[in-house]
């Protein structure tokens, strides 16, 4: 899958600044219903906050990757935000978190849901890509840096 069929310009965010994880999880379940009619952003924070009950989504290297699934969503929808600042979130490498990818996927997408978070995990480990990342000066120069530096 490529990443610009989860994600827009308008569904990625630079320097966001927020206090807490959950208002982080609001921050970008309103990030997920830009330019995603079928989104609705109190159902998408449900989704994110029940998977994140379960244990953290951090996937370490200052990355988080919550998800969830929808009932009723036709395809997956995914959200890009740097932070302003760093966050504490629980991470198995005790780092905190300066860069997320929020996704949602259709409730039955079990295997499709394993796949992209495989592949996006695959992407934010290469210390590179996170580099490029982390230099981006606003939230166009980042969707763009996101979509050519991944080739996912």
């Amino acid at each position: 899958m490529r990443i610009q069929e989860l994600i827009s310009p308008r569904r990625v965010t630079h320097s966001l600044e927020v206090a807490s994880k959950k208002r982080l999880l609001e921050k970008l379940s309103a990030l997920l219903g830009r330019d995603a009619p079928e989104v609705n952003a109190q159902g998408a924070f449900q989704a994110l906050i029940e998977r994140e009950r379960l244990g953290s989504t951090a996937i370490g290297e200052g990355v988080a990757l919550p998800h969830g699934r929808v009932k009723g969503l036709k395809k997956a929808v995914g959200a890009f935000a740097t932070l302003e600042h760093e966050m504490d979130f629980d991470a198995v490498d005790h780092k905190p978190v300066t860069m997320v990818f929020a996704l949602l996927v259709p409730e039955e997408a079990t295997d499709e849901h394993l796949r992209i978070l495989a592949e996006l995990a695959g992407v934010f480990s290469r210390k590179q890509v996170r580099r490029e990342l982390a230099q981006a000066k606003n939230a166009e120069d980042l969707y763009q840096r996101l979509t050519r530096a991944t080739g996912v």
